[in-house]
């Protein structure tokens, strides 16, 4: 694919840039450009998709300097399909964030919006670690602004404990690269996959603190309990189209674990073992419990879906712990329906704050305007968020539960089944609140504009997932292959073409 590997990287910088310089005062142009942008983006995503597939990993070298010595980005089948992944959702949610005049309540919008892609696309396909590290930072940059979009002191308030709390991620994630690079005297992912089984054993303890530390850096960007505090704040906090996005900024952390404890730290590594599997799965099981819990008890319907997101992020890190192919494969599938359902939840709670003017779950209040339409929605994007049936959350659960086998079984299926069950409590509860005791209430709330193109948005959210239902064989078939190449990633490695070897 030559120079169209770096693209999703170069093209949102420089539309963000543009839209700063040249369309900060012109609203209509920001959103023209910005949309034919992301447009653009999903259709090139798309392509690096089907040449990830035909043609296998393949490696940009930034400046031609070659590995492990340059800059490298590589695409293979994981980064491709999160790469689709992200332009998709980012170009329905912005059509959200147009409809509903989000973008319209401050300046800079369109031009945080691309800056966010650019780390988040970066983060995806970056080949070496520091490099990950660098995108972490622009997407954290670029995230506050989103997240304290159109002011509040609420707002201010939960994006500084968001940053605060990155921040102590960022600073772990520069000792784990010291620690290793002091031991490898490297930080190109492929060279790492090289390098560390041939450590000798008075190194292993540097190699599994780094690890580790590593592991604490992802578990704060995925919300795995007991580093997840930030989230329900934040998500609840910002703008409904933001909280949206964030649905795939949760997954960055989830595909930095697939990614690194596939290539660099395998459980066949000498130097570390199972130790990863050891320590993310009790945390993962934790993460479901307290998820599923926290919807439960919400106060607010945006808490609930924040604490739904949560629920997804530990469902997630349950199958990718066991680090086998199959759960891997199951992993991949789940994580596209739950970026999806969730984003489709929190442009649906959006559209419930912005009627009913609170989204407290404690008050009941008149119908809203288009009732029964957003009644309606709320039920399907309930339905693939609990994981029941005929949707894809229910396969993507189900398919988990499959993969699981060992000393475990017993537990992840316990997991898994009552947390499933508490979601839909805390889910009919919201639901019976927002949408069915309302009718006995005397009054009417305010009519509010028809905001076709926000409900555009949040149908194409659900046909997507309805899609995704559909088409699970071929999308499993797809998935399969992608997770057999990332624990056999020899081809990733060659890819690199690493001198010396």
């Amino acid at each position: 694919m030559g120079h169209w590997i770096i693209t999703p990287v170069v093209l949102p910088a420089v539309m963000g840039a543009f839209s700063v310089l040249l369309l900060r005062n012109d609203l209509g142009l920001s959103r023209i450009f910005s949309t034919a942008a992301t447009a653009l983006l999903l259709a090139i995503t798309g392509l690096l998709l089907h040449a990830a597939s035909v043609n296998g990993p393949e490696v940009y070298f930034l400046g031609n300097w070659p590995a492990p010595f340059g800059i490298v980005l590589v695409l293979d089948r994981l980064s491709a399909l999160m790469l689709m992944l992200t332009a998709l959702l980012a170009l329905v949610v912005q059509l959200y964030a147009i409809g509903s005049g989000w973008d319209a309540r401050g300046k800079h919008f369109h031009a945080l919006w691309q800056f966010q892609l650019m780390g988040v696309c970066g983060a995806f396909l970056t080949g070496d670690a520091f490099n990950l590290f660098v995108f972490f930072e622009v997407l954290l940059i670029a995230s506050y602004g989103l997240m304290i979009h159109a002011g509040g002191r609420d707002r201010l308030k939960a994006g500084v404990q968001y940053v605060a709390f990155n921040l102590v991620g960022s600073t772990l994630f520069l000792f784990a690269l010291a620690t290793i690079y002091s031991v490898t005297g490297t930080l190109n992912m492929a060279d790492l996959a090289v390098k560390l089984p041939d450590l000798p054993a008075g190194d292993f303890a540097l190699i599994r603190t780094a690890g580790v530390m590593l592991l604490m850096v992802f578990a704060i960007k995925g919300a795995l309990v007991p580093l997840h505090f930030w989230l329900p704040a934040t998500y609840a906090q910002a703008p409904g189209p933001v909280s949206a996005l964030f649905a795939v900024m949760t997954k960055v952390g989830a595909y930095a674990v697939i990614r690194c404890y596939t290539l660099i730290f395998p459980d066949t590594l000498p130097a570390t073992g199972a130790l990863f599997a050891d320590l993310l799965l009790p945390a993962a099981i934790v993460t479901l419990a307290v998820g599923a819990l926290g919807m439960l008890g919400a106060s607010s319907l945006q808490r609930l879906v924040a604490f739904g997101a949560i629920t997804s992020m530990g469902t997630l890190f349950v199958a990718i712990a066991q680090f086998t192919p199959q759960a891997t494969g199951a992993a991949l599938y789940y994580m596209l329906h739950s970026t999806l359902a969730a984003g489709a939840m929190f442009l649906i709670a959006d559209l419930v704050l912005s009627r009913r003017a609170t989204g407290s779950l404690d008050q009941i209040r008149p119908p809203l305007p288009q009732h029964g339409l957003i009644a309606a929605l709320f039920m399907v994007a309930a339905i693939a968020m609990a994981g029941m049936p005929p949707l894809s959350g229910f396969l993507g659960k189900l398919m988990i539960l499959d993969a699981t086998r060992g000393a475990q079984m017993a537990l992840i299926w316990s997991a898994i089944l009552g947390s499933s069950l508490v979601m839909i409590l805390g889910l009919a509860r919201a639901g019976s609140t927002l949408f069915w005791k309302t009718h006995a209430t005397p009054g009417t709330c305010p009519p509010h504009a028809a905001q076709p193109l926000a409900f555009v948005a949040v149908f194409a959210l659900l046909i997507a997932l309805a899609g995704l239902t559909v088409a699970a064989g071929p999308v499993m078939e797809w998935l399969t292959l992608t997770a057999a190449e990332l624990h056999d990633p020899q081809a990733y490695i060659a890819a690199n073409r690493l001198e010396g070897l």
